[in-house]
């Protein structure tokens, strides 16, 4: 027995030392170490090591996709493709980053991606220098300078350079919104998502250098560092003016236009700013005497009270006065 079994493989490469258990086997495999291609396509002239090869490689001039997935309706050219394509529905990510755990779908994505790591980006854009880790990567950043946009959206006659940013336009029609927190709310990109479960979480991520204060957006950091820079990037094209804050900016455009857009429910008086109507019609008139109005004004100075004490921040509604324009 332990003769056979010896005797199982008796053909051996003298290249590698892999060994078969058949003399046609050892000569099939030897084109790996001679490059020999010996079947050859007589439509495009690409020849292969293996008449399998190009059987596989003839199904693309018929069109032929002979392998299907039982899951949904695509089909493929290669077996391999499908086997590919079911880690889609099976959530499979074989391929794992040793550095930092990250997992991927595709042995090619996950070696695109240790370029990262290695800071290797071989991929140089001749009209900008710019660098990339791919040949892909490249080309989709070409499309910044050629101008092309090769995806159009089928509702509309809008074009996009990426497929990904068509999808994500094409929701705008169709109303999808696949990204849902378990409060209920739906977004139609999964970084709104991400940034609301913050509200649920209480995570805040963005920190100022300056004052150690941190926030749950890096817009409301990026508003936070112009108190520490004294930077006023708003300015008034009426008169001139600097101004913190766009929104800031907004209401004091209505002192120009003499625009009134909020007005009180009761009495029908007309205010620039919104805020205007709480701390001018109800506190300083006679409308604070009706018992809607005194529950609704228990209701703010308690959320007043909560920002400035508990949280130990500025109400927005108050900025536009305690904040100098």
């Amino acid at each position: 027995l332990e003769f056979i079994q010896k005797r199982k493989k008796p053909y051996t490469c003298d290249q590698c030392g892999k060994s078969f258990t058949i003399k046609g086997y050892l000569k099939t495999h030897m084109r790996v170490h001679t490059g020999e291609k010996p079947f050859t396509c007589d439509q495009c002239g690409k020849s292969y090591s293996y008449s399998s090869a190009l059987k596989d490689h003839m199904d693309i001039h018929t069109g032929k996709k002979k392998h299907a997935c039982d899951q949904c309706d695509k089909t493929f050219l290669r077996a391999s493709d499908l086997k590919n394509h079911l880690r889609v529905h099976t959530k499979e990510k074989p391929h794992s980053c040793h550095l930092c755990g990250k997992s991927f779908l595709l042995l090619q994505r996950l070696k695109d991606h240790q370029k990262i790591h290695t800071a290797v980006r071989e991929y140089m854009c001749f009209e900008c220098e710019k660098t990339f880790t791919t040949a892909k990567c490249l080309k989709l950043h070409q499309r910044i300078h050629t101008g092309e946009k090769p995806y159009k959206c089928s509702h509309c006659d809008k074009r996009f350079r990426l497929s990904s940013h068509l999808k994500t336009h094409e929701r705008i029609h169709t109303g999808e919104k696949p990204y849902h927190c378990t409060c209920g709310k739906r977004f139609t990109l999964k970084a709104p998502l991400t940034d609301h479960m913050r509200v649920h979480t209480g995570e805040k991520p963005f920190t100022c250098d300056q004052c150690g204060k941190s926030f749950s957006h890096s817009s409301d950091l990026k508003l936070h560092m112009d108190i520490h820079t004294g930077e006023k990037p708003y300015t008034c094209d009426q008169c001139g003016k600097t101004i913190l804050w766009a929104s800031v900016l907004k209401q004091h455009l209505t002192v120009h236009t003499k625009e009134r857009p909020h007005s009180c429910h009761l009495c029908g008086k007309s205010f620039s700013p919104s805020v205007s109507i709480i701390f001018i019609c109800l506190v300083f008139s006679d409308h604070i005497l009706t018992s809607s109005n005194l529950l609704f004004w228990l209701i703010l100075n308690t959320y007043v009270i909560y920002i400035l004490l508990v949280k130990r921040a500025v109400p927005p509604l108050l900025y536009p006065y305690i904040y100098p324009v």
